[in-house]
């Protein structure tokens, strides 16, 4: 297949772009290398540097793409909360404009939403169908994003798949982005420096490993349509993940704790039943396994 990762430079991005390569498909990368790196980049992929937020339907009438893994967006809560309007250009109208220029080719969107900023605080893990608190513009913008995909496939017959992903971690991942919290660990370790843990470290996450979400992301092309939570539905505290990254890094560190930050959550988990039901998406990654493969 001819497939279009937006963001194929990127954490996520790029192993998509690897995995997508290995088993044989055709790859183009679009990605403006704001947080893309090049040496993410698989040498055997077609890249083409562009910003989703400009006029892109002359790049994809040359791609003609059947498939796009649209992942390139604006990631990091504080900066929304700083820049609302650039979030909302990034993650709102980037979405329609990737949709209207992948349109005229019947291209398939697999759309990389987020589970934490969307649900709010999780009592219990929280379904697709359960309401949506979004508490930062980050996840009204990927909310607002959702609907423009849900209004296409009801206006114009696509196809389109929303996934709503825990808090990837894996190799590639960004230490000075909000989410990689585990990225942060490591490389404060790595260096020798004290890590931070903001509050009592007891607020959970749902962990998951990049090489999971990038299974869940390949089984849903050509799916008909539909929102999937990815993660792995198991609750893990911030105190537990430093242990396995410490684990991870053979190092005795201890963790310095500072006040909890204003608007943070205390659970976040996903229920994960539905896209292993009608994806076949499960999380096979233990969490002591994936941080092995990340500090490696």
């Amino acid at each position: 297949m001819r497939v279009a990762v937006t963001g194929g430079a990127g954490f996520i991005g790029s192993h998509v772009v690897d995995a997508l390569v290995a088993r044989g498909d055709e790859a183009h990368v679009l990605d403006n290398f704001a947080t893309g790196r090049r040496e993410n980049l698989n040498s055997a992929a077609t890249v083409h540097e562009c910003d989703i937020r400009e006029q892109l339907v002359e790049l994809f009438d040359e791609v003609r793409p059947e498939v796009v893994v649209h992942l390139a967006a604006q990631a990091d809560v504080g900066t929304s909360v700083e820049q609302p309007l650039f979030d909302a250009e990034v993650n709102v109208v980037g979405t329609v404009n990737v949709l209207e220029a992948a349109r005229p080719h019947g291209a398939q969107l697999v759309f990389s939403s987020t589970g934490g900023a969307l649900y709010g605080e999780c009592e219990q893990p929280a379904r697709e169908d359960d309401e949506r608190r979004p508490l930062s513009p980050y996840g009204t913008s990927k909310l607002a994003g959702e609907a423009y995909l849900g209004t296409w496939n009801a206006l114009h017959g696509t196809r389109h798949v929303v996934l709503r992903l825990g808090n990837v971690y894996g190799p590639r991942q960004l230490a000075k982005l909000e989410g990689g919290v585990v990225a942060i660990f490591m490389d404060r370790l790595r260096a020798g420096q004290n890590v931070r843990i903001f509050g009592d470290g007891e607020q959970e996450r749902d962990f998951v490993y990049v090489g999971d979400v990038v299974d869940a992301i390949l089984a849903s092309i050509g799916r008909d349509g539909g929102v999937f939570n990815v993660g792995t539905g198991e609750p893990t505290s911030v105190n537990a993940l430093f242990d396995g990254v410490r684990r991870a890094a053979g190092v005795d560190a201890e963790a310095e704790y500072a006040d909890a930050r204003p608007g943070d959550l205390l659970r976040s988990v996903l229920d994960v039943s539905r896209a292993e039901r009608e994806v076949g998406g499960r999380s096979r990654t233990t969490l002591d396994e994936g941080l092995r493969r990340t500090w490696g």
